[in-house]
């Protein structure tokens, strides 16, 4: 399968390796067109205008979150357009959980979270005085299940957030089993979903999750714009968070009355043409199938993991029996910032650093990682030019 046709970046770069999707996906056509059209003939601000044209963009727009939400398996009451992941996050830390928490409550959180699902919440416990607990991960990058069902059994714990899959290694965590936990305890999940809504089926119905946040440019979507799952019984007894236009009933100068469900949390002028976006990657996603994403993209991983192993001075970093295309490595003598340089020099290009995981990439007792990221857009030459590419890093430092 290719899917390269899909991308116009490469009309522009013809021999572009982009093997960097997990910071940050390429876009295809459709989304490019579809922001492109609303823009030259359908954009006007939404939810205020009373003539045709606002009409239409409130019509278009409101449909972007029928279509995101119908992707993630929630109804269009329950899903919040913000900024991205990390807005997500903190609007949850802030707006529900901190009026909630004292000083030696307990926050779940694992090794491998990216630094948007751990500061936030640190930054409650300063606030607080309650405690991050950190639940540990093995040797091959895979959560200690055993280790956070002992924690969920005090009964100070008063908010989990984990990340579904690793934007380091990859690892697919039991998600499921996590959320079922938890609620045995009765105790609230959010979920970051930012590495899994590109790779896999995601329906926050089914797996009874109290929060699950994601972001478009992950998945194929522009940046700037994200969702916000928040289940029904937790919007009434959240906090505003950010406050201004649109998100308010009516407002005097002793008195303000805000809106329910999502638009209490969508202060302001929205990114209308990025939800349009959004929704069209979501549906670019839908039009391709789960089963053919999922296959392309394991196939692509075991290519790549069996070029890897050619190379006896590489260690891949993270090997959990359950994973998507993302691949973290070193390479003896040789720091990853150069690797990514000298690939570049072949159009190849990978991530390099702690890849805003610092606690995990330190655990695994490394200051940096090399990372390879697969997509869609990715073909097996892609991974044959990185090959070629690191044989020659590999030349350079001999």
């Amino acid at each position: 399968m290719n899917f390269q046709n899909d991308f116009p970046v490469y009309k522009t770069y013809p021999n572009l390796a982009y093997l960097d999707s997990a910071a940050s996906s390429q876009k295809p056509s459709c989304v490019i067109d579809a922001m492109t059209q609303m823009y030259q003939s359908q954009y006007a601000n939404v939810h205020r205008g009373l003539y045709q044209l606002s009409e239409q963009a409130t019509i278009a727009y409101e449909a972007a979150r029928q279509t995101v939400a119908k992707f993630l398996g929630a109804l269009e009451d329950q899903l919040v357009f913000t900024p991205g992941t990390t807005a997500s996050i903190n609007l949850v830390a802030q707006a529900f959980l901190l009026p909630r928490l004292k000083a030696g409550d307990e926050i779940l959180v694992s090794r491998m979270e990216h630094h948007a699902n751990i500061v936030p919440w640190y930054r409650l416990c300063e606030q607080t005085g309650a405690k991050l607990i950190v639940i540990e991960c093995d040797e091959l990058g895979q959560l200690d299940l055993q280790a956070y069902a002992k924690a969920l059994e005090s009964h100070r714990v008063k908010m989990v957030a984990l990340v579904h899959v690793s934007n380091v290694l990859g690892t697919i965590n039991p998600i499921a089993s996590c959320i079922s936990l938890a609620k045995a305890r009765g105790v609230p999940i959010l979920v970051d979903g930012a590495q899994a809504t590109a790779h896999m089926p995601v329906n926050v119905a089914q797996l009874g999750v109290d929060f699950y946040v994601t972001s478009a440019h992950k998945m194929y979507g522009p940046t700037g714009i994200g969702a916000l799952y928040i289940a029904k019984d937790h919007f009434e007894d959240m906090m505003v968070y950010q406050t201004g236009g649109n998100m308010i009933l009516e407002v005097d100068f002793d008195k303000v009355t805000y809106m329910s469900g999502p638009p209490k949390f969508e202060a302001g002028t929205p990114h209308i043409v990025g939800a349009i976006g959004f929704a069209k990657a979501c549906d670019y996603l839908s039009s391709i199938g789960w089963n053919q994403i999922m296959a392309h993209e394991q196939a692509l991983l075991a290519y790549l993991n069996h070029a890897l192993a050619s190379f006896s001075d590489i260690k891949v970093v993270g090997k959990a029996a359950s994973k998507i295309g993302v691949v973290s490595f070193v390479m003896d003598r040789v720091h990853p910032h150069d690797i990514a340089s000298i690939l570049d020099h072949h159009q190849v290009c990978i991530r390099a650093g702690h890849h805003c995981a610092m606690p995990l990439v330190r655990y695994f007792g490394y200051p940096a990682l090399s990372r390879i990221s697969l997509g869609l857009n990715n073909v097996q030459k892609d991974i044959d030019q990185l090959i070629t590419a690191l044989d020659q890093v590999r030349k350079i430092f001999a």
